[in-house]
């Protein structure tokens, strides 16, 4: 689950791995004086303290994330953007804290304000995209969709920050497109007795749309970081996301009228832990960044699309069609092909 959510540096992290890494949280300080006379080796030993294991965070990351993924599918009778609130109200409790230790302030930069608002507006729109997503259509189409971010983000940062796009870009997005497409269905390929067959098949096809969409908003998410780059500290990221995405849903709540407690027990308990898991996805992955080089963070990533098969079958007893595995493995090529590549161009 994803609520590119869309998550926040989550959105970001969750789907265009290979465009930018993560500082580390002290990169802005001055070194003491005493760290200036360690060697080059010594400082690598610091921030790689045992080999494999930002790629561990990576795996830890993508089954947090997969957990919280499922419990938004499990809580069926609220409102996609009354989770999104919850969560919100979560991680707020739990950032608020760390800002105040980091001394970052809550505000920003005069000058990156108006790009870290955008990024909280678009980034808490991917996230309830996302959980919409997962309560309309199976959670391994919603998260088999969501993986076709990296390829909206080649293109909204070729447009937005003339960046290249390369005959490979274009490769990768042909693979996507075909994967969305065996996936979706749509009648006028596949034939009519696609949707007469499935009862579901209208729902299907609008939460696959909406899938698109959480994609497409946390690519320009991610464009949005990257135009920020290392000039905000991630956690101020993250505020900024949490604090928006909660007047967002408010407002959204109070025009639609949806707000309401859950009357199960169970179900408070899984709002709680959608925050809890969401904001432990979203730590680990930038632990993970800081110690580990994008592109096989990126690779590792894939292991979402691994969980959301497992959890589909295992709890939802509902076995993939070989139209999501073929649209599956179409999206996973075009994630890790660009990984690889932006990998290898990363060690030139």
């Amino acid at each position: 689950m994803r609520p590119l959510d869309d998550t926040g540096a989550a959105k970001r992290q969750e789907s265009g791995l290979p465009l930018m890494d993560i500082p580390s949280p002290g990169s802005r300080q001055e070194p003491a004086a005493a760290e200036v006379v360690e060697t080059p080796d010594r400082e690598a030993e610091k921030k790689a303290p045992c080999p494999g294991l930002g790629l561990f965070y990576t795996l830890l990351s993508a089954f947090l994330f997969s957990v919280g993924s499922l419990f938004v599918k499990k809580v069926q009778d609220i409102h996609a953007v009354e989770i999104s609130a919850f969560r919100c109200v979560f991680q707020m409790l739990i950032i608020i804290p760390c800002l105040i230790y980091r001394k970052t302030g809550f505000i920003g930069p005069k000058g990156q304000r108006i790009y870290l608002l955008l990024r909280g507006v678009l980034g808490s729109n991917a996230m309830i995209l996302l959980y919409y997503a997962y309560q309309l259509t199976s959670l391994a189409d919603a998260t088999v969709i969501s993986f076709s971010c990296p390829v909206f983000t080649s293109i909204i940062a070729c447009v937005f920050l003339k960046e290249k796009y390369s005959p490979w870009d274009a490769l990768f997005t042909a693979f996507t497109i075909t994967g969305v497409i065996l996936i979706v269905r749509p009648p006028f390929l596949f034939g009519s007795e696609v949707a007469e067959t499935d009862k579901d098949y209208s729902v299907h096809v609008k939460g696959a749309l909406v899938a698109l969409a959480h994609a497409v908003f946390a690519a320009m998410t991610l464009v949005i970081l990257r135009k920020i780059g290392t000039s905000v500290d991630y956690m101020l990221s993250i505020w900024y996301y949490v604090i928006v995405g909660l007047i967002e849903c408010v407002i959204v709540l109070s025009i639609l009228g949806e707000w309401r407690l859950p009357h199960c027990g169970l179900d408070r308990l899984f709002l709680i832990l959608i925050g809890m898991f969401g904001l432990g996805g979203q730590m680990f992955l930038a632990k993970a960044l800081q110690i580990e080089k994008a592109g096989p963070v990126a690779l590792m990533k894939t292991m979402d699309v691994v969980f959301a098969f497992i959890f589909q079958i295992i709890f939802f007893n509902d076995m993939p069609s070989w139209w999501t595995v073929g649209g599956s493995l179409c999206v996973i090529a075009s994630s890790t092909g660009a990984a690889i590549r932006k990998w290898c161009q990363s060690t030139k």
